[in-house]
C-alpha cells in the first residue's frame, strides 16, 4: 500500500497539524482537497460573509497551487452552506469569478446546520496535470 502524499499550502501547515488533517492528498492521478473555509492566517473566521467566501476560494486556490493545479483542473465540487437561502446569491457571484470559463466542474451544494463558525465550506477533487 502506498503512503498518502499530503499537500499543504505555504504558511498554513500548522493549522492543519493542530486539527490533524491534510489540506489535500494526491492519489491515483487526482487531488482530493479538504473543505476550505474563509479562515484568516490564524484560523479564525472572516466575519463579513462575502469576504469569507472570497477568502475560502483564495485558500482553495492556494491548496490547488501547492499541488501544481488550478481551478481548470477541478472536476468535482461540493459546497456546504449554513443558510443557503440567504447566502447562495453572494456565494454564486464570488464562485463565478473563481471558476473561470466553461466547461464548468460538476457541483453539489448542501445546506448544513454547523460549520464551526463559518458560513460556507468548499471541497473539491481535481485531476493532477501530469495525469491528464
Amino acid at each position: 500500500m502506498t503512503k498518502r502524499d499530503a499537500v499543504f499550502p505555504a504558511g498554513r501547515q500548522a493549522l492543519y497539524e493542530i486539527n490533524r488533517y491534510s489540506a489535500a492528498i494526491r492519489s491515483g492521478g487526482f487531488l482530493f482537497v479538504s473543505g476550505q473555509v474563509g479562515s484568516r492566517e490564524d484560523g479564525s473566521a472572516e466575519p463579513d460573509y462575502e469576504k469569507q467566501v472570497r477568502l475560502a476560494f483564495d485558500n482553495l486556490t492556494a491548496v490547488l497551487a501547492a499541488a501544481g493545479c488550478t481551478f481548470d483542473d477541478v472536476v468535482d465540487v461540493t459546497s456546504f452552506h449554513t443558510d443557503p437561502a440567504a447566502q447562495l446569491e453572494t456565494f454564486m457571484a464570488v464562485r463565478q469569478e473563481a471558476i473561470g470559463a466553461p466547461p464548468y466542474p460538476n457541483w453539489t451544494a448542501l445546506g448544513v446546520t454547523w460549520l464551526a463558525g463559518f458560513g460556507a465550506e468548499i471541497k473539491v477533487i481535481a485531476r493532477l496535470p501530469e495525469a491528464a
